[in-house]
């Protein structure tokens, strides 16, 4: 399967996580804590959450689907079940957000607690590469690509896409002598993910909110960002070598959902980056009000031939659901800049990034959400195809 192009109409799609059943929470909690579970039970009801994720996709209007990260306990933490190598660190401080966090830290220290990780099956905990990084997710990656396939077959889409994570988001490094020995090794054993997800038919979707991140890292010079987003996409590139850009999607966003976000990188600073990328469509922030002026950057920013955009036209920050209107009027203005057909209409980021049973879109609104994206992408049609 090959990237699908808009060719007579613009394309939706999104950008992964959604909201989990409460019974499949419940089993995952805890397998995750290590207590007595039904493992056929938590298989099955995987499988239904997929098939159940899938339907309701189509249904919504979404042409390009995927399976809602549904067997996963988070965007990130899923990893620790797939690569050896790894150790958690508990005690661990977490550095992410610090320039966030120091301006506004009464606002965070209840935001954490209330919205984002308030509702968790389990603690996210920080881990460490202390010895050689390799794969062991097969069994896993199997019986994600299975459950999709199952879920797709006579689903109404045009393509079907599967997150994977970057290297750039793996943890730290205690056993390589440097950190570009460790992304590559990392990127090495992710590969296999990567090569498994193209090999059964899918788009695999590169999440790396990452490479936003460190352009908003204080303890970094400017000089040394760049060059920590060298490594990042060097690496990136380096597991997906030999995989044509075609079946490959990358995402990057800036980690938190609803707050002041005012110290977050404009994507002026990471684009030139992402860019280099090989993929074949690249997956952003557009839609919250800290970046919606930034579809400017493509009035002097050269989209490379045969490559595709996809803006996020509706936002994972706030349970208001955008009117279709806005939507078109959004998509319109990329259509205009980059070309109608290499535009596909998408969210800012995933809706349950993490399991957990509050999140911070309700999952009744994110399916408003998503007949709203469709709608505003048969609006913005009409108006660039008449």
């Amino acid at each position: 399967m090959a990237m699908t192009r808009g060719t007579e109409r613009i394309l939706t799609t999104h950008v992964g996580s959604l909201p989990r059943p409460r019974a499949l929470l419940d089993l995952m909690k805890a397998a995750l804590a290590g207590q007595p579970y039904d493992r056929n039970a938590y298989a099955r009801e995987i499988r239904s959450a997929v098939a159940e994720v899938v339907r309701r996709q189509a249904e919504a209007g979404i042409d390009i689907v995927t399976d809602g990260e549904q067997s996963k306990s988070g965007f990130f933490t899923y990893v620790q079940e797939r690569l050896a190598g790894f150790e958690p660190r508990p005690g661990m401080k977490r550095t992410q957000f610090a320039a966030e966090l120091a301006a506004f830290p009464e606002y965070y220290e209840e935001y954490f607690k209330r919205a984002m990780l308030g509702g968790t099956i389990a603690p996210i905990v920080p881990i460490v590469c202390t010895g050689p990084a390799s794969y062991r997710g097969e069994e896993a990656l199997a019986r994600d690509i299975d459950n999709l396939k199952a879920a797709v077959a006579g689903v109404k889409h045009e393509a079907v896409f599967m997150p994977a994570i970057a290297p750039s988001g793996i943890g730290a490094n205690e056993y390589y002598r440097t950190d570009e020995d460790f992304y590559t090794a990392v990127s090495d054993a992710l590969r296999t993910e990567y090569q498994g997800i193209v090999a059964a038919g899918f788009l695999v979707q590169i999440d790396d909110p990452r490479l936003s991140d460190i352009f908003a890292d204080p303890s970094l010079e400017p000089a040394a960002r760049r060059r920590r987003a060298d490594i990042y996409v060097e690496a990136v590139n380096h597991g997906l070598r030999g995989i044509p850009a075609e079946k490959i999607r990358y995402h990057t966003c800036y980690g938190i959902n609803e707050g002041p976000r005012i110290h977050e990188a404009a994507l002026a600073e990471v684009v030139g980056h992402m860019l280099r990328v090989n993929a074949g469509a690249y997956s952003f922030e557009a839609a919250n009000c800290r970046h919606e002026h930034e579809y400017h950057l493509w009035e002097t920013v050269k989209l490379p031939e045969g490559k595709a955009i996809i803006p996020g036209v509706i936002t994972h920050a706030s349970n208001i659901v955008e009117h279709p209107d806005l939507i078109a009027e959004r998509l319109v203005r990329f259509a205009k800049l980059v070309g109608r057909e290499n535009v596909i209409a998408g969210a800012d980021c995933g809706f349950s990034s993490q399991a957990t049973y509050h999140t911070e879109v309700h999952p009744t609104v994110v399916w408003a959400k998503f007949g709203a994206l469709a709608e505003g992408a048969r609006r913005a049609t009409r108006q660039l195809w008449h």
